[in-house]
């Protein structure tokens, strides 16, 4: 299906790159575009976020948020318009593969459709997607950035499309992602490491796929890079993936053994007949490009170990109730 994209280029920092100012639009409201928000806030700007719903109260850290479907052209320029944002991080979902594979055209009208829309809203204004590894078949057990794409399903696929849209504008940045983690306890689908976690507590066995391949990355390290990346306008393709290629089932016996959870309650599957059936085998990236970046020193992301460690508090607390949403924001 073509080649994955040019490489990431740089377009000089914002005057005031320090942060005092800077207003980002996030659009997607969840645990990474929470993430997200949190940082580009304690480096001194401001973040709205802006989701079809509320965040929760917790993930929302107390941004700004706004109701915002990207399927619709008029709501892009209006918010857009609103806001008046000095630039776009875009992380909205639906980001269940399972589910785009059953609603393949629900997907591609959400990213893809609303890639359109943004781009039109947003003009000449820098754009951060965050994209996905799925855009890649998965026969290899890496893919960098001049790597071939060819999306293994139909989340892949709407992810693409909207992958061109941006990149057709000159003013954007494709940051592939691989598996982002944390701990989601609000989550409407709460990621791998809080799942694991969950049901490690409970005592409950974990059926891990050992023919499934990552190169998990930390929620906070993607949240770390896409905001010094948006601030310097780079623009192509670039990927981030953690230090290590892990199955599932490696993955949560480490889990397990980080967190003392006993990892006999980790049981190797084969993805075929699970969830993970319509993933891509490998789905692992690695970088070409980001050494040469001088924004990215000493933001590396840790391997998994690390991971857990950072996490073990939150992950082994007594959970509370579910979060409330937030409330809207009254600044319109």
């Amino acid at each position: 299906m073509g080649r994955a994209g040019g490489p990431c280029r740089g377009r000089g920092a914002y005057p005031d790159a320090g942060g005092g100012g800077v207003l980002t639009m996030v659009v997607g409201s969840g645990y990474l575009g929470g993430r997200i928000g949190a940082r580009i806030r304690a480096l001194g700007g401001r973040a709205v976020l802006c989701s079809r719903r509320p965040p929760a109260a917790r993930s929302a850290a107390g941004l700004e948020w706004r109701e915002l479907d990207v399927r619709d052209a008029r709501a892009c320029r209006d918010v857009v318009r609103g806001v008046a944002p000095d630039s776009l991080v875009i992380v909205h979902g639906p980001s269940d593969i399972t589910w785009c594979e059953e609603h393949p055209r629900e997907a591609m009208a959400a990213h893809g459709t609303g890639a359109v829309n943004l781009a039109a809203a947003a003009g000449r204004l820098p754009v951060l997607l965050v994209s996905t590894d799925n855009v890649f078949a998965g026969t290899r057990d890496s893919y960098g950035e001049s790597d071939e794409v060819s999306p293994a399903n139909a989340y892949g696929r709407a992810k693409l499309a909207a992958e061109r849209t941006l990149l057709d504008t000159g003013a954007a940045l494709v940051l592939r992602v691989s598996l982002v983690y944390g701990w989601d306890p609000d989550g409407h689908r709460p990621n791998y490491f809080t799942t694991c976690v969950r049901s490690l507590r409970a005592g409950r066995a974990v059926e891990a796929p050992d023919d499934h391949w990552n190169t998990p990355v930390l929620v906070d390290d993607v949240a770390a890079w896409s905001t010094e990346l948006v601030r310097t306008r780079r623009t192509g393709v670039l990927h981030l993936a953690g230090p290590e290629r892990l199955s599932r089932y490696a993955w949560a016996r480490r889990i397990a053994a980080g967190l003392g959870l006993g990892e006999d309650l980790v049981r190797a599957v084969g993805k075929a007949g699970t969830a993970y059936a319509c993933r891509p085998s490998n789905a692992c990236l690695h970088s070409e490009h980001a050494a040469d970046l001088p924004e990215l020193a000493g933001l590396w992301p840790v391997d998994v170990d690390e991971g857990t460690r950072r996490l073990a508090a939150v992950a082994l607390a007594p959970e509370g109730p579910p979060a409330v949403p937030a409330p809207r924001s009254v600044e319109e």
